[in-house]
């Protein structure tokens, strides 16, 4: 069995492909570090740690260390209108950004405010609910059924049905919005 050649060797080619995020592991980590994030989880990973309910409203922006050397602060961006609820569930953020630690990392959390298109560097977009689907018109509804009524197998008279549902509603670009 042949050895596979290292990392950056010349014959990195003989191996095939490889994952983009093997490719940029190393940049994205050093461009984190760099601005104090020395996990990168709690970068990639924000709505897990967070929790989908605060993840939409915050954005982690920064760690630093202070001069005691215990503890970091954590900087948080979010809009001045959540900014109350956000400090009310700081500590309990607090304590579930240091379980992906595993120790007592951060000390405390600090907030900024910003516009929700953010500021120079911020540039944050923070996520609104996702709008609820309209409901189908049922003579599209009725046309998609009839289309694929004559297909014996249930799962595939189903997705035929949804097929001709999405090429009924479908929007013709040429015809404008």
């Amino acid at each position: 069995m042949a050895k596979s050649p290292p990392p950056h060797s010349p014959f990195r080619r003989e191996r095939g492909f490889e994952p983009a995020s093997r490719l940029l592991a190393e940049r994205i980590r050093t461009a984190g570090e760099s601005r104090g994030f020395a996990v990168a989880r709690l970068l990639t990973q924000w709505p897990e740690i967070a929790g989908e309910e605060l993840a939409r409203i915050t954005r982690p922006v920064k760690i630093s260390y202070g001069r005691e050397g215990f503890g970091a602060t954590l900087t948080l961006l979010t809009t001045g209108a959540v900014a109350p609820m956000v400090e009310m569930r700081k500590d309990h953020l607090r304590e579930r950004v240091n379980a992906v630690y595993g120790y007592s990392a951060i000390a405390r959390i600090h907030l900024t405010q910003t516009a929700s298109t953010g500021f120079a560097e911020g540039q944050a977009q923070f996520a609104h609910a996702p709008k609820a689907p309209a409901a189908p018109d049922p003579v599209l509804v009725a046309k998609a059924t009839e289309t694929a009524a004559e297909i014996k197998d249930d799962g595939l008279r189903a997705a035929l049905e949804l097929l001709a549902r999405n090429v009924l509603t479908r929007r013709n670009p040429k015809e404008g919005a």
